[in-house]
């Protein structure tokens, strides 16, 4: 198999093979959102000195280069070095598919992340790119910890079901033909496996939360702090 050659679903990697930069690896920042819950749009918020989207594309450093995806009147005054900054539309799909469009013929894979998680490792984000080596799209999951409970009152088996997490990852053929449909959807997978493509859950982490109200931003500093501390030279 020729190692930028998009692999068939289900198939095994090649032996050796390793991701690399020019497999054409880009990444779609969605941040096209107004933060209802939050009360403003949450993705300028300041995280310890910096917006909390400046994170979420910093966390994306595997990729070549970076599409942010902002409401229009943003567009003109959100400033990130180095990104290509478009857009969005009135819902989220709407938003990933202004990303794609913006996306180069040469753009392989895309990573597909909420601006509103700005704590992506890159052991997460690892995992999910070595997945795209042998299926259409990977997503990071974690389990379900909380007790479920139906609106009906019927216990729900938790053992069932995980948590999805972004950045999510596919082949860029896949995931513009699941979009073609204009179909929305409040996770990208889901289209993907509508169209019959094969996507794979990896190990997400309980610290890559997503930023839906004010105290969330208290917890996610305490989580940067935590994680810059150890990784501070002694």
């Amino acid at each position: 198999m020729n190692e930028t050659a998009r692999p068939a679903a289900g198939s095994s990697p090649r032996p050796g093979m390793s991701w690399r930069r020019d497999f054409g690896l880009w990444a779609v920042v969605v941040a096209g959102g107004g933060g209802t819950r939050f009360g403003g749009p949450k993705q300028f918020e300041n995280l310890a000195g910096r917006q909390v989207i400046e994170w979420a594309v910093e966390s994306l450093g595997c990729a070549d280069r970076v599409v942010v995806v902002v409401p229009e009147p943003d567009l003109a005054t959100t400033v990130l070095a180095g990104v290509t900054m478009v857009a969005g539309g009135p819902t989220r799909s709407a938003s990933v598919r202004a990303g794609l469009e913006a996306l180069p013929d040469s753009a392989d894979r895309v990573l597909i992340h909420d601006a509103a998680r700005p704590l992506a490792t890159p052991a997460v984000v690892g995992r999910v790119v070595a997945a795209l080596q042998h299926a259409e799209g990977a997503i990071p999951v974690v389990p379900v910890t909380d007790t479920l409970r139906s609106t009906k009152g019927s216990p729900v088996d938790r053992s069932r079901y995980v948590a999805v997490q972004t950045p999510q990852g596919f082949w860029v053929e896949s995931i513009k033909r699941a979009h073609a449909g204009q179909d929305d959807a409040t996770d990208d997978a889901t289209l993907v496996t509508n169209c019959g493509g094969h996507v794979v859950h990896v190990d997400g982490a309980p610290s890559n939360m997503k930023i839906t109200v004010p105290d969330d931003l208290v917890v996610a500093e305490a989580l940067l702090a935590a994680r810059l501390a150890v990784e501070e030279p002694s």
